[in-house]
């Protein structure tokens, strides 16, 4: 099954920012379970903040949701993208889990936990590769493409371009005519300019808050979807209706000194109070948690005893009333 994907207009308006490029496709660091059965969605849908159930609905299903998986305090364990894989409801479930590939053994054993006397079997997918596709300014995808399993917009936010998944060793030009291999480092920084977290390294298993993480605007929970592990903090959170700190992207005037700013680093506002701390960075982009409070504030963090400036920003793509 290709499901084809249309250029949305935030995406348009970011291509063209890539003037003249080819479609780049990245090799992700990311791995694939396949989960299987009459039961799949049912058993996922208990342990995932998003309704997976739609993933198996009849009619007009999405391709893929995104999601996260959480601890039984409402923290984040694993996020994760989820793949329709069966062409239709008279097939047997079959979904694909996209992860970050560190977590991949504890995962498998967080969903065996929990599976008791499901039908469903859980698989790592060594054979199949997974890839983002950031298109040009004037790309296009084909309509059918025999080494590609799925070719799917990311469910995230239309920033972010396809999500394609194919055989190892498919050729990518011929699955996307014109493209080109594109370096991971470029497309790490592409997410941390749009605010876009992904893996351990945004997302600190059993720290990070699915809410402060920005997961409802990101497509990636259901607020009447019924339980599932960790609901009851990120229910709460949300019908209290307030989120005092958010993922931000942030940006160095110009790359800081050493190899990468240390994960946890505190932000710290020109009088000294604390606004926040430092997750992950590529060169003079990166994304941290921050109080809105001070986020549109002159902010700093000190590395070995200098002070390093940096700003905070809001992505265009999060919701208008959001942005305020």
């Amino acid at each position: 099954m290709l499901v084809r994907a249309i250029t949305a207009p935030v995406l348009r308006r970011w291509c063209r920012g890539r003037r003249g490029a080819a479609t780049a496709c990245f090799p992700l660091n990311r791995a694939l379970l396949g989960v299987r059965g009459a039961e799949a969605a049912v058993f996922l849908q208990g342990l995932l903040t998003n309704d997976v159930t739609q993933l198996v609905a009849a009619g007009d299903a999405p391709p893929a949701l995104y999601a996260h998986a959480l601890n039984v305090q409402g923290r984040c364990l694993y996020d994760v993208i989820l793949y329709r894989l069966q062409g239709s409801t008279a097939e047997e479930p079959h979904i694909l889990l996209e992860c970050d590939s560190s977590v991949l053994d504890s995962i498998q054993k967080h969903l065996k936990l929990y599976k008791i006397r499901r039908k469903v079997t859980i698989s790592p997918c060594p054979d199949l590769s997974l890839w983002a596709v950031i298109p040009g300014e004037h790309s296009s995808l084909p309509k059918s493409a025999d080494q590609a399993l799925l070719l799917t917009p990311d469910p995230r936010a239309e920033v972010m371009g396809w999500r394609l998944i194919a055989k190892k060793g498919a050729n990518l030009a011929e699955i996307i005519p014109g493209s080109q291999v594109g370096d991971v480092q470029d497309y790490h920084r592409h997410r941390y300019k749009q605010g876009i977290p992904e893996g351990v390294d945004d997302l600190p298993p059993g720290a990070a808050l699915p809410l402060e993480s920005n997961l409802a605007f990101m497509n990636g929970i259901s607020f009447t979807k019924g339980c599932y592990i960790g609901q009851e903090l990120t229910a709460r959170t949300h019908h209290m209706g307030v989120i005092r700190k958010r993922l931000l992207p942030v940006t160095f005037p110009e790359p800081p000194p050493g190899p990468r700013v240390p994960a946890g680093t505190d932000i710290l506002t020109e009088s000294g109070k604390r606004a926040g701390k430092f997750r992950a960075g590529q060169g003079e982009l990166g994304i941290a948690l921050l109080r809105l409070a001070h986020a549109k504030e002159p902010l700093c963090i000190r590395l070995a005893g200098d002070t390093v400036r940096l700003r905070a920003s809001t992505p265009q793509w999060w919701p208008q009333a959001a942005a305020k």
